[in-house]
């Protein structure tokens, strides 16, 4: 029981680092250097910025990697109420790595176009092509959406039927999954809509790490329902 309550405790603070990790690197630094209306400016920020730019990659890459961390412990924390789901969430991680990993190179792409533009780009070619790179990007962190949103639905369902974390919880988990895949659909099927709605429920995730943090497990309900032991 003790092993448990580490585990949740490990898993709080490795969902609590995925926080500044994803802001910086996934909606701060492209909110900084990047204006889809106006390319020239986007590409002279990055130029400008260069630095700041590939500490964004990093951060998205470091994020994605820190969430197979957390979903290894978070499963632990929730083996004893179904391991065959608590499996699930760490699939479902183990997913969005790689692909985390692949779409970052779209950023590193731009970032050799921008450094050679004087020399190899015509200035109407190098728009084109960034801007190009930008959008493959944006399309890959909404499929990158599936998976961030489906971990939380093995989660959440494993919160509820739990005895040692509340209810509450993954029912606003599940509610967050839903937020994420319905972005993902709507930016695939209706792309004039530009309403972000994982934005609005995100408060799931932030109960659950606080929880993680602040609690981690009530080892009373599992020592009377009798769990076994991880």
């Amino acid at each position: 029981m003790t092993s448990l309550k580490i585990n949740a405790r490990i898993a709080g603070l490795l969902y609590l680092l995925q926080i500044p990790l994803g802001i910086f690197g996934i909606v701060y630094v492209p909110k900084e250097l990047i204006e889809k209306t106006n390319i020239p400016l986007t590409i002279s920020n990055i130029v400008s910025n260069e630095f700041l730019f590939r500490l964004s990659i990093v951060s998205a890459i470091l994020c994605a990697l820190v969430t197979v961390g957390t979903a290894i412990f978070i499963a632990k924390t929730l083996n004893p109420v179904n391991r065959k789901y608590a499996r699930w969430i760490v699939v479902f991680t183990l997913v969005v790595a790689p692909i985390t990993l692949i779409n970052e190179l779209n950023n590193v792409a731009i970032l050799h176009l921008v450094q050679k533009y004087k020399s190899t780009y015509s200035s109407r070619d190098l728009e084109i092509l960034v801007s190009l790179f930008l959008n493959l990007h944006d399309y890959g962190i909404k499929i990158i959406d599936i998976f961030f949103g489906l971990w939380l639905l093995p989660m959440g369902y494993l919160v509820i039927k739990s005895k040692y974390i509340p209810k509450t919880i993954g029912y606003f988990l599940i509610l967050t999954c839903i937020g994420y895949l319905t972005d993902f659909l709507t930016f695939f099927l209706f792309p004039n809509v530009k309403i972000v709605f994982s934005e609005y429920v995100w408060i799931g995730e932030v109960m659950m790490v606080l929880w993680l943090l602040i609690k981690g497990v009530d080892l009373k309900p599992l020592e009377k329902h009798g769990y076994d032991k991880i």
